[in-house]
């Protein structure tokens, strides 16, 4: 097999033929490593290449295949991660220019720890709007992260290095995090894979903070099966992680064929039907067709919700930072510094009550859950826009790109539910050809069973899918 097919292969077909020896991992690794070098400086989805670090952990995989072991699930499969998690012997960026200062990471964040258990082999770090605040990754210190469907236009964030390196083929999976959208917006905008789960449900130890509130981590892939194969590697209690929630592991790969017969599948409505232009919602009847939904269901205070998210947002962002605000504003990300400088500046008071609302909201929201098992919505309210747009029009209300991104998304996390993205790709009236535009589907708090189902039965009918970079051809 050449490298050249190797990168032709999804997640599990890369572990299966590492496994059966018709490839090496050091082959794999040495393949990503190539498609990297020659599509990154127009996609500038790297901030850093750890090429000594994934030959030798391939070189390791390949050693125990060689003694006859049994390889662990993602064994030989590569991957890279959002520049906030800890990777042993490099700075932790997070998208900034001030963490440049600061010294390597001594150890890997547990997720990556997990993720090298599993087999996988980690090629380098990516990049990401800074500190997270954002859903365009247009970095003022890195550079704006492009779209690889189309150069000029942006892919998403705040996790746009992760997105943008699966859809290049550069690696089958990422890991990024998701405060307010950061893997969902992404996801839907490069057309790949993202799974949100539910908030709590994976370790946040070793990575950045932006918001310890809401923040979640997750993988991005070039399948469903590439994104259970990842969860599964990840899930896991933590005792030295106050805000990981999950006592025991939910092993979601051995349910994915279980399809969504008897579930009952509902579109949402109101605010998510009233944000979304007509390409959105074209994807939402696609993906409502391929799944059989029953009816119209509606989210419970979706605007209250978002706002609420945002003032939680900003004023755990900003205070974060609140050093080096006071003493280095002109580092930070000029997109954003007027954003975290707000939220240090809110009464208290608006914290306290949107935190007092969030708990009333989630219990409306799980409520929902009563009716519905699944539940579908568009990821965002348009396809990717041109880079350094300052506005979007959604059915004659302009609104200004970067926080709008999120309209869609803000208030599913706000809720803590496991959501998939899943890759579709609109073609009727206004939709731009040739670009994804995902949908959501979600799902109650630790029921990843059911999202990753619904987005494998989603694939096998035709109705998602992850398709190759036109503008890498």
């Amino acid at each position: 097999m050449t490298m050249k097919n190797s990168l032709r292969m999804n997640t599990t077909q890369m572990a299966d033929a590492v496994a059966r020896g018709e490839v090496s991992a050091v082959e794999l690794a040495t393949a990503a490593i190539e498609r990297i070098t020659a599509t990154d400086e127009r996609v500038n989805a790297f901030t850093d290449v750890l090429r000594e670090r994934a030959l030798a952990d391939a070189g390791a995989v390949d050693q125990a295949r060689h003694r006859g072991e049994k390889l662990a699930p993602l064994a030989g499969v590569p991957y890279a991660v959002k520049n906030l998690f800890d990777v042993q012997g490099i700075t932790t960026l997070a998208g900034s220019r001030i963490n440049r200062t600061h010294p390597p990471a001594t150890a890997d964040a547990v997720l990556v720890q997990r993720m090298q258990a599993a087999g996988a082999v980690l090629v380098g770090a990516l990049n990401m709007d800074e500190y997270a605040y954002g859903f365009t990754t247009e970095n003022s210190h890195e550079g704006p992260c492009h779209n690889p469907h189309d150069l000029s236009r942006i892919a998403g964030g705040s996790s746009g290095g992760s997105g943008a390196a699966v859809a290049a083929g550069q690696v089958p999976i990422a890991l990024g995090s998701d405060t307010n959208g950061s893997i969902r917006v992404p996801s839907s905008l490069c057309g790949v894979w993202g799974l949100k789960p539910t908030f709590g449900r994976l370790t946040r130890r070793g990575s950045y903070p932006f918001v310890h509130s809401i923040d979640h981590l997750g993988p991005f892939a070039d399948s469903v099966q590439g994104l259970a194969l990842s969860y599964d590697a990840m899930q896991g209690p933590d005792a030295l992680d106050p805000g990981c929630h999950a006592l025991d592991v939910q092993a979601a790969m051995p349910t994915l064929t279980q399809g969504v017969k008897g579930l009952r599948i509902g579109v949402l409505g109101g605010y998510f039907h009233d944000n979304a232009t007509p390409a959105a919602r074209e994807v939402v009847a696609q993906a409502a067709a391929a799944l059989g939904a029953q009816g119209e269901a509606i989210w419970p205070d979706a605007a209250l919700g978002r706002a609420a998210a945002f003032i939680i947002t900003a004023s755990e962002g900003g205070n974060l930072h609140l050093d080096d605000l006071r003493t280095r504003a002109d580092d930070f990300e000029p997109l954003s510094v007027d954003r975290f400088i707000s939220g240090v500046l809110q009464p208290t008071a608006w914290y306290l009550r949107a935190q007092r609302f969030r708990r009333v909201y989630r219990d409306r929201v799980n409520a929902l859950f009563r009716d519905w098992d699944l539940l579908i919505a568009p990821a965002t309210p348009v396809q990717a826009t041109v880079i350094g747009a300052e506005t979007i029009d959604i059915n004659g209300m302009t609104l200004p790109t970067r926080p709008s991104m999120g309209l869609l998304t803000q208030p599913v996390s706000f809720a803590g539910c496991p959501v998939v993205a899943a890759p579709m790709w609109p073609a009727g009236e206004g939709a731009i050809p040739g670009l994804p535009l995902g949908v959501q589907l979600i799902a109650a708090p630790w029921r990843e069973d059911v999202v990753l189902r619904a987005g494998l039965a989603l694939a096998e009918a035709g109705a998602a899918a992850v398709r190759a970079p036109r503008a890498l051809a």
